[in-house]
């Protein structure tokens, strides 16, 4: 499980909206200097990042949290986001190479295709996702 502290700033029936702190695990590494991790962190700590997440600890408005994420959540949407569109892609073109023959312009839009397609697809797959309490973020404890 992934974990992460954050302040509760509202909650809607069985959901609590969380603030995030945006620590992350990186803060303590030793080569946060040369990492490009680190340098991400410290623009996106700048914005406020809000979750929303089970609230099955009952923390109210104002608590501190940790929240956390099932790894093979994290997971699954990391491969609907990024390897599904780069499968569709690939595809795209192939096929359009298949039908087409070499010419750059019909592998192209085959690829943009694919691509586009993937994009769709995965989304759809995350709205299902994101009603699925095994695929949700969760309120483990007051901090």
């Amino acid at each position: 499980m992934i974990e992460e502290r954050g302040r509760v700033v509202a909650v809607e029936g069985r959901y609590a909206w969380i603030e995030a702190s945006g620590g992350g695990a990186c803060g303590t590494c030793a080569a946060r200097g040369g990492c490009g991790t680190a340098s991400l962190q410290a623009w996106l700590a700048r914005r406020r990042r809000r979750v929303r997440a089970l609230n099955r600890a009952g923390a109210r408005p104002g608590d501190e949290v940790v929240v956390g994420l099932a790894e093979g959540a994290l997971v699954r949407g990391s491969v609907l986001v990024y390897l599904v569109p780069l499968a569709g892609l690939l595809a795209g073109g192939f096929a359009a190479a298949l039908l087409a023959g070499p010419a750059d312009g019909p592998v192209a839009a085959g690829a943009l295709a694919g691509a586009g397609a993937g994009l769709l697809w995965g989304r759809a797959r995350l709205r299902r996702a994101a009603a699925d309490p095994r695929f949700q973020p969760v309120v483990l404890r007051r901090a």
